[in-house]
């Protein structure tokens, strides 16, 4: 871990795996068994719980708590104070951890400030969910969702800017260039 920074007030437990060029940022605690990979940024107040994997570059804002569960691809962004569950019915009096549902977020996607994840959904790669949307059911790759509950605004390119299909079904990314295709209610970038 030469290259891995964590700051003086972060916590990081035995047994957990820090790829390098990862940066550990003030009050933050990364429990055991986690796998957090390369070049990651995990900021402020952050917690990460034990069997949490995080791949490459991944970006975690401020405030996040990532729980049991949770998987994040590379190049994820989790913006600030967003919400993972990671219980369906959660009771003080009874104990749940075993019961601790999957949520999976793909390559590329960002979630934004304050959106709330409901645990046991897929965040297709790429997808871009908005700032206080609450999540209740699987998103699928490039969809731009937004609201309580989120729904399905349009598509986004991989650089994050919104799709607009011609007749054709084709759209061309106004940064990257990139081509896309919509067919049968699905986003393919095709060159």
């Amino acid at each position: 871990m030469n290259s891995v920074f964590i700051h003086p007030t972060a916590v990081v437990d035995d047994g957990c795996i820090i790829g390098e060029g990862t940066k550990i940022w003030h009050f933050s605690h990364v429990m055991p068994d986690s796998v957090i990979g390369p070049n990651c940024n995990i900021g402020q107040n952050v917690v990460v719980s034990p069997q949490v994997v995080l791949g490459r570059n991944v970006k975690v804002q401020n405030n996040v708590s990532i729980y049991t569960g949770v998987t994040c691809d590379d190049d994820v962004f989790l913006g600030p104070s967003m919400v993972f569950t990671n219980v369906i019915n959660p009771r003080s009096a009874i104990n749940r951890r075993g019961q601790y549902q999957k949520t999976h977020v793909g390559k590329g996607a960002s979630i934004g400030a304050n959106a709330t994840i409901v645990c046991g959904n897929t965040i297709g790669e790429f997808s871009f969910i908005g700032a206080g949307a609450v999540v209740t059911k699987d998103v699928p790759p490039y969809a731009l969702v937004i609201g309580n509950p989120a729904r399905q605004a349009g598509w986004v390119s991989e650089y994050g800017h919104r799709l607009a299909f011609d007749s054709g079904g084709k759209a061309t990314c106004p940064e990257s260039g990139m081509v896309y295709e919509l067919r049968q209610g699905k986003v393919f970038r095709i060159s």
